[in-house]
């Protein structure tokens, strides 16, 4: 497991931010900011993607207990597909900041884009979430949040299996499209069924 950097600049209030859901067909897009005291530390901490689902609602209830501050946002489908999924990423970003209740210094963003924030100094990390704490912690509670969120949703429209797949294009969800449309909560302005995929599903 990689040696995750407790911060980028000594010295200063950092707050990690990353997101979960983008690359979804369905429901919200989910942001979270973390600060991190400077001497967190967790074993188990790393990318969301690299930890199982058990590991990530574990490290969830450490991050969220033991963070000097740290906040989830979300923003919906029907916003996504009026301002489009980056402007929605970073606007979940800006909202998890907006909920925090100290000021940071610094941002560290995962990605290689952002929309400034105020006047806060920020820098985008590529795979952050696999060298800062502050990114890893973010990204696992966007990612927990997030999942909490579909399988609430699934209970509501079962026929999607998001309890399963969280709105990502699994074959299931696909098949599920195609024989029963989508519901309010997809994304209308994703390819919820791109044509070369029809014709492989009939």
């Amino acid at each position: 497991m990689a040696r995750l950097r407790n911060f980028k600049n000594k010295g200063l209030i950092e707050a990690g931010c990353d997101e979960a859901g983008r690359g979804c067909l369905a429901g919200p897009v989910y942001a979270a900011a973390v600060i991190l005291k400077a001497n967190f530390r967790h074993p188990g901490l790393d990318d969301s993607k690299k930890l199982s689902e058990k590991q990530r609602n574990e490290l969830r209830y450490i991050i969220e207990e033991k963070a000097l501050d740290w906040a989830v946002a979300s923003v919906s489908a029907k916003e996504i597909d009026e301002i489009n999924i980056l402007n929605a990423s970073f606007l979940a970003m800006h909202r998890a900041l907006d909920q925090l209740k100290s000021r940071p210094n610094f941002l560290l963003i995962d990605g290689n884009r952002f929309k400034p924030y105020q006047n806060i100094d920020f820098s985008c990390e590529i795979k952050g979430d696999g060298r800062f704490k502050s990114i890893a912690a973010a990204s696992i509670l966007a990612k927990t949040h997030r999942d909490e969120a579909m399988e609430k949703l699934a209970m509501e429209y079962p026929v999607y299996q998001w309890e399963k797949n969280k709105g990502y294009p699994t074959k299931a969800h696909r098949l599920a499209l195609k024989e029963y449309g989508s519901c309010p909560w997809h994304r209308q302005s994703f390819s919820l069924l791109p044509p070369q995929l029809k014709l492989k599903l009939d």
